[in-house]
């Protein structure tokens, strides 16, 4: 189900960006497949607070890839962002993800985009946080804004609803259509 976001005075979340752009067996197109990996989660412990609705994104850097289907879901659990990352992995791989080649067509990506307020800078203890490529994405950060338009990036201190309004030009970006 997708909610709406509720006012400012929520504990910082964890957040997960997802994305995929080819099908999977047997887990079926894209958008069936991030819908599987949320079930997968919560399986596997992730309790799922929130998600966004889906989005059809031009992939980044422009290339004749699929377009993506894209979301983002805030996320409650126990584990610690190392162990989180690593079960977002292991989730990737169940799904077929297979890392070979940066930016390439993928059945499932999953990726910690924010844990709380922590802070973790290139040279630290994997991963970095927040996620240091979601500034200037519109993949991310209009679902972000969607869900969570107060979520303040701990570095630069502007809200998700800022970030996504000054995205540049040029990004494509839609509602899945149901």
């Amino acid at each position: 189900m997708v909610e709406t976001a509720s006012p400012a005075s929520k504990p910082s979340p964890i957040l997960i960006a997802l994305g995929a752009n080819l099908p999977t067996k047997p887990f079926g197109p894209p958008r069936a497949a991030l819908e599987s990996a949320l079930a997968e989660l919560e399986r596997r412990g992730v309790g799922i607070l929130r998600r966004s609705r889906w989005y059809e994104s031009a992939p980044v850097p422009v290339s004749d890839q699929p377009w993506y289907v894209n979301g983002v879901a805030e996320v409650e659990t126990a584990l610690g962002p190392e162990d989180l990352l690593a079960l977002l992995h292991q989730v990737e791989a169940a799904f077929g993800r297979v890392r070979r080649e940066v930016n390439a067509a993928r059945t499932l990506d999953l990726d910690l985009i924010a844990y709380r307020d922590v802070v973790r800078r290139e040279g630290g203890p994997p991963p970095v946080l927040p996620h240091p490529r979601m500034l200037g994405r519109a993949f991310v950060l209009v679902p972000l804004a969607e869900i969570r338009p107060d979520w303040r990036h701990p570095l630069l201190r502007r809200t998700a609803a800022e970030l996504a309004a000054d995205l540049p030009q040029g990004q494509a970006i839609r509602p899945v259509q149901d």
